[in-house]
């Protein structure tokens, strides 16, 4: 295949100097007399106000030398410099008034100042009156050697920062606190890989109901001829594990070793194959008897599109007795070996996890497990009989209508559910907004003081994907990685930072297939490592000093 990348042309090259470069030519031009001039900057985006700066300067001396801060010396916040500083030099070096271009490493001028010696120093009108320390040392470096220091007439002003934030704004509205949260020091590289380690051999008990999720892949919709009604013809099927078994896959997945409790069809084929298929993937399963079959959910597509829903969901008819042995199967399983790391209680809303129930399982659960976190879906939940919870992870639909708090602050309903069940946090998802981490502030319940003052705090952690091809599963991905983070000592912040990306993993798939623990840690490197970049009109993400297209 023919190498299509852009090569520098030999005039440009020959343009980008090394230091060793720089220091033999500078003798020779001093000796024929003719005067160096001197720019130095970030240049990170050269805006119409660098150009005219660049243009005067030239004009104050024979050869142009401009000086770029190197990666490694900007300090203009964390995802600064927007451009790979090679970059840099080579837009530099494309302009005609520049004659020379060197890569600085050092974070001030000074050092390059002292060793080049410049007939004339040129810095923007807004440094005429600036009291910078470093500055000051630069310029007294300049006039020490002879040079003097000249500012141009900042007859166009452009910020770069401003322009990088506003093209931020614009192509990613979320991309400014993505940025704020991955400067902190709890969300670095290497805190959030060493809590993605430990979760190896992590115990992991989850309770709740096993769903079939199918996908009947349909050919072009068209009109029934007896009436206006759209026709479907299937011609592909795909199964998927869901409910409670996708939860104990991620689990396996990322490297824990889960046990699923649940209720199984007995003698029935389709049960027996899930339960090959979890124990083959290391999930342990503990199953008591049904005499339904397996809840199913089936989505017909049409391309990727979803056009239809169809719910085979049997009301279980589980006595006291089913109950209590279901409850005996949770408790025995989260007492092996002393306890388990963690336990989720997942209520699917099929009527499995009726409130008594729930509220049974967590008193159970509570002192054998050291995490203990619990979630639901749909209408029929047993979200508020869920208690002493380390995480809850309802959505903001469900939150609110288990309080009927349609109009109130999220805050406030966060608060109802953190007081009234006792639980120790939540994270409530909000589709493309993203999620808000809640936990109590110290003074939350004094006794006294403002009524109305503030009970939680709350930190937003957007969607770290744009365009969710299938959301299927996404919360489930996210609960599970939440949980692990928990059990591995991970913040409150950090976990939710992980469970974010884990369902931004996932919604790039379609179905509802495990999540790999090497497919999360590509994700969260690359979010980390991501800086936003401008190509035309097409936002691009520069990842390591390789461009490629967002997605």
């Amino acid at each position: 295949m023919r190498d299509t990348t852009p090569r520098l042309s030999p005039r440009t090259a020959d343009k980008i100097l090394t230091r060793d470069d720089l220091l033999a030519r500078r003798p020779a031009l001093r000796a024929a007399g003719r005067r160096l001039v001197h720019c130095h900057g970030c240049f990170d985006i050269v805006h119409p106000g660098h150009v005219r700066h660049l243009r005067s300067a030239r004009a104050l001396g024979d050869v142009l030398l401009v000086s770029i801060t190197g990666d490694s010396g900007v300090a203009k916040g964390a995802a600064r410099p927007l451009i790979p500083q090679e970059l840099r030099a080579e837009n530099l070096a494309e302009l005609d008034c520049v004659d020379w271009v060197y890569v600085d490493p050092h974070p001030s001028a000074e050092p390059l100042l002292a060793a080049v010696q410049p007939d004339v120093y040129v810095k923007g009108r807004e440094y005429e009156f600036n009291d910078d320390p470093r500055f000051r040392a630069e310029r007294d470096t300049v006039e020490r050697a002879g040079g003097r220091v000249v500012f141009t007439s900042g007859d166009v002003v452009f910020s770069s920062t401003a322009l990088i934030e506003a093209l931020s704004a614009s192509a990613d509205p979320f991309q400014g606190r993505l940025a704020q949260l991955a400067a902190r020091p709890e969300l670095e590289a290497a805190a959030l890989t060493g809590h993605m380690s430990g979760w190896r051999d992590k115990r992991l008990v989850v309770v709740g109901e096993t769903i079939i999720d199918t996908y009947v892949f349909c050919d072009r919709p068209e009109v029934a001829g007896e009436s206006p009604v759209m026709t479907l013809r299937p011609v592909e099927r795909r199964t998927f594990d869901g409910g409670a078994a996708v939860i104990a896959r991620h689990a396996a997945a990322l490297g824990a070793r889960p046990t699923l409790v649940t209720v199984l069809p007995r003698d029935n084929p389709t049960a027996q194959e899930l339960r090959l298929r979890l124990e083959a993937e290391g999930v342990e399963v503990r199953a008591i008897d049904a005499d339904a079959p397996i809840a199913e959910k089936q989505r017909f597509l049409v391309g990727a599109q979803k056009v239809m829903k169809l719910d085979l969901v049997p009301q279980p008819t589980l006595d006291a007795r089913r109950h209590d042995a279901l409850l005996d199967l949770a408790r025995d399983a989260a007492a092996d070996s002393g306890g388990c790391d963690a336990a989720i209680i997942a209520d699917f809303g099929l009527g499995l996890l009726t409130p008594p129930m729930a509220r049974r399982l967590c008193r159970s659960l509570r002192p054998l497990a050291g995490v203990l976190a619990g979630d639901v879906s749909g209408r029929r939940h047993a979200l508020r009989s869920m208690r002493r919870l380390d995480l809850a992870c309802p959505s903001e639909a469900e939150l609110r209508d288990a309080y009927a708090l349609h109009d109130e602050g999220l805050p406030v309903a966060a608060w109802r559910l953190l007081q009234e069940t006792r639980t120790r946090a939540a994270i409530v998802t909000m589709g493309p907004e993203g999620l808000i981490a809640f936990d109590r502030l110290p003074d939350a319940e004094t006794p006294g003081g403002d009524p109305y003052r503030p009970r939680v705090r709350g930190e937003h952690v957007p969607a770290m994907t744009p365009h969710a091809i299938d959301a299927l599963g996404c919360g489930d991905a996210l609960l599970t990685t939440a949980t692990l983070a928990l059990c591995a000592g991970a913040p409150l912040v950090g976990a939710a930072f992980l469970g974010s990306a884990a369902a931004a993993v996932h919604a790039q798939r379609l179905g509802n297939p495990p999540l790999a623990l090497n497919d999360l840690r590509q994700s969260v490197t690359r979010l980390l490592a991501a800086r936003l970049a401008w190509a035309g009109t097409d936002a691009v993400r520069v990842v390591t000093g390789r461009v490629r297209a967002a997605s």
